[in-house]
């Protein structure tokens, strides 16, 4: 048999080996049973569970192994597949078969690894979809991109998530500095217009943070799951596994040079609360149900949901400004004569349907878009990290307001607005 094809072993017909799948190949038991007149010759492919073929015949496993039962030793081969490394390119599209052949991952999963003979990773591959309509109404928390930022929901779609299995090996990236890649589905297969090419490479992710927050389900029961950030990294051409660990390695130094002070933001703050309920604290789970309402609206119109609050706040001149034309503010307002102290003071409200951790960032850059004399503050649907908590409250610098969703969901709890 020639060996630019095949590799042939002698092994015995009851040696485990020959059930055991080879890595970069199909194997195959070639078996050989000698009669009078004719010799017949059965292949054993261990990816099957079928069974085998002895001639012309099809006969289960356990036949083909009696066949042959008066043979000592049989002959397995490796024949190797055509495994074309593939080199992966953000935006372009590809097969299912091309992503988890290509990068040896399993076949199935939203979470999936290759893993060496040592157990350590080689790389990942993380799986999400495009929500449709119907999915964002019945589930806000599906997970999304928002700007170079992918925010993810852990493995487990039902009951309270652990943070085990696939969901803690990610956080092994810190360390080890494995390439995750990212592939969003474009659509299902009843979409023919889209062809077996579904699959889009978003690009190579960077662990940022990860927390526990309490999710409602559709059902509308409430569960604990675990969420993760990264960072979304598109600043090369193309990636193959033969040199990802490397390039994954060199994005994973720039970033931490470029945040070598900014440990905190890895970490989540937590905001004082504004506002005293007259029956004690809220219900936790009917907060979070508001704050998903919230998650579901565009964000134009959850500009126009702080707009509102505003003026039953008792703020006066409360406009929005022109969507993606407002210079980091989106809503101005004038505080009304109930608030006499402040009574005629302009302040300025930054918007942010974000189901991602707002950062120092995007703090400092309000507080630079600021007019003269104004204050500002900075409303979102998530919540802010440790350093956003402390570059709001810098010294020396005009202080921002920060209002994370839960707070806001009181917010308009206390202001008797409903949302749908």
């Amino acid at each position: 048999m020639c060996a630019r094809h095949h590799t042939v072993l002698p092994v015995s017909l009851n040696d485990r080996r020959c059930l055991l799948p080879w890595q970069g190949g199909n194997l195959c038991a070639c078996f050989f049973q000698h009669s009078r007149n004719c010799r017949y010759q059965g292949i054993l492919n261990a990816k099957q569970d079928s069974g085998v073929v002895i001639g012309n015949n099809r006969m289960p496993r356990r036949a083909a192994r009696r066949s042959v039962a008066k043979r000592e030793w049989c002959h397995i081969f490796f024949r190797p597949v055509n495994n074309t490394m593939i080199a992966f390119s953000p935006a372009d599209v590809y097969t299912h078969e091309e992503v988890y052949r290509s990068l040896g991952v399993g076949n199935a999963g939203g979470i999936r690894f290759s893993i060496d003979s040592n157990g350590r990773i080689q790389r990942a591959v993380l799986l999400t979809s495009v929500p449709t309509g119907r999915i964002s109404g019945e589930n806000p928390y599906h997970d999304r991109v928002e700007g170079d930022v992918l925010v993810y929901t852990g493995a487990g779609q039902e009951g309270n998530q652990a943070l085990g299995g696939a969901n803690k090996r990610l956080l092994e990236q810190a360390t080890e500095a494995f390439p995750i890649y990212c592939f969003q589905l474009l659509g299902n297969r009843r979409n023919k217009d889209l062809g077996p090419k579904r699959w889009c490479f978003l690009g190579l992710l960077g662990y940022l943070r990860h927390y526990k927050e309490t999710q409602i389900d559709i059902r509308g029961i409430p569960r604990e799951v675990w969420i993760f950030e990264f960072r979304v990294n598109t600043a090369f051409e193309r990636v193959s596994s033969d040199f990802d660990r490397q390039l994954m390695s060199d994005m994973l130094a720039e970033e931490a040079r470029n945040h070598a002070s900014d440990d905190d933001e890895r970490e989540l703050g937590h905001t004082a609360s504004m506002v005293d309920g007259d029956n004690g604290e809220p219900d936790p789970v009917e907060m979070e149900r508001i704050r998903s309402r919230m998650l579901a609206l565009q964000p134009d119109r959850f500009e126009h949901l702080v707009k509102d609050v505003l003026i039953a706040s008792g703020f006066m001149d409360v406009h929005v400004t022109r969507y993606s034309q407002d210079g980091g503010v989106d809503v101005n307002a004038i505080a009304g004569k109930t608030m006499w102290p402040l009574r005629g003071l302009l302040i300025q409200i930054q918007a942010k349907r974000w189901l991602h951790t707002v950062g120092r960032k995007e703090v400092a850059e309000l507080r630079g878009s600021l007019q003269p004399h104004a204050r500002g503050a900075v409303v979102t649907t998530s919540q802010f990290s440790k350093a956003a908590l402390s570059e709001a409250c810098d010294a020396g610098k005009h202080p921002i307001v920060l209002v994370d969703g839960f707070e806001f969901a009181r917010v308009v709890t206390s202001c008797a607005i409903t949302l749908q």
